[in-house]
């Protein structure tokens, strides 16, 4: 099992263009916070800056991707600010109504900033270690994707897209997004010299713990202990523990529970199981024991769940 796909299929990751633009210098927007999502934006032509809370202003040009995992409020613009008018006065006075450019100023076209902007959801509660830990940003330059041929050829084809009107684009768009993301996630699992994408993913990369959570991700269902895992891996129990712990920022068990509670989400979601097959199926001894640990965690019984996502 490919354990990045069983994370971001389980977790519903979902891309969503929401607009490309046209702006003229002087410009500025704050984008709103937007919880549960990853925001992206890719510049096609000209130059933008990002400002994060408490961060230093980052200069974007062309081909430079920013990703900003957490939805955090964020300021773009052709030149540092300390402040903007909310990206909805923007849309507002620009008459936008979410189709086409978002063109902002009439100045020179040739000089004007086009960026692809949108972002990418999962499912209501969705939570695991990778989405945690990834950094507030991080930025994939020109120059570093020509490390990546996938990722850049994938960037290129939403580039090349997003500035045609042909039939099928928003579709198009959004699945190369959903692309992108996964190779950037696969970046941070196979190059350790991405610190700043990678933070999150050393478990990920480690072959013991690697091992463990494959383990743990297509044997669902069984009884696994921490002395069981570090058996099957080939280590000692607190060594196993330990390391587990070091790389993934929370211990095997507490993973594993929290694990089996995302899988079930998503199984309640296709309505296809009883609430007592899918206790079985996620490891649980009896339905009774799932619907405490699953009320505990979420604050409503599977039942309840399943009915409100109706």
């Amino acid at each position: 099992m490919d354990l990045l796909d069983d994370v971001l299929d389980t977790l519903d990751l979902k891309g969503s263009l929401y607009f490309r633009t046209d702006f003229s210098a002087p410009w500025a927007t704050t984008v709103p916070v937007l919880g549960a999502a990853a925001r992206f934006h890719l510049v096609v032509q000209g130059q933008c800056t990002v400002t994060l809370p408490g961060c230093e202003p980052t200069i974007l040009h062309p081909g430079d991707l920013v990703l900003i995992p957490h939805g955090q409020t964020h300021i773009l613009s052709d030149a540092p600010v300390e402040s903007a008018p909310p990206l909805e006065t923007v849309l507002e006075q620009c008459g936008y109504d979410g189709n086409g450019v978002l063109v902002v100023g009439e100045g020179d076209k040739s000089a004007n900033t086009q960026l692809v902007c949108g972002h990418f959801t999962f499912r209501e509660k969705a939570d695991h270690a990778l989405l945690r830990t990834l950094p507030d940003h991080f930025i994939i330059t020109s120059s570093m994707r020509a490390q990546y041929p996938l990722l850049d050829e994938v960037l290129r084809m939403m580039s090349r897209q997003i500035f045609t009107d042909r039939t099928g684009l928003a579709s198009s768009v959004r699945r190369l997004s959903e692309v992108m993301f996964i190779e950037l996630m696969r970046i941070g699992i196979e190059d350790d010299t991405q610190n700043r994408i990678n933070s999150s993913l050393k478990g990920f990369r480690d072959p013991k713990i690697a091992q463990a959570l494959s383990l743990m991700h297509t044997e669902l269902a069984s009884p696994w202990t921490v002395n069981s895992l570090a058996r099957e891996v080939g280590m000692s129990r607190s060594s196993f523990a330990d390391r587990f712990a070091d790389l993934m920022d929370q211990g095997p068990m507490s993973y594993l529970s929290d694990w089996r509670l995302q899988k079930a989400l998503s199984l309640l979601e296709k309505r296809k199981e009883s609430v007592q097959q899918i206790a079985s199926q996620t490891g649980y001894q009896s339905p009774a024991a799932f619907t405490r640990a699953f009320a505990a965690k979420f604050g409503e019984t599977p039942s309840q769940y399943r009915q409100n996502a109706i």
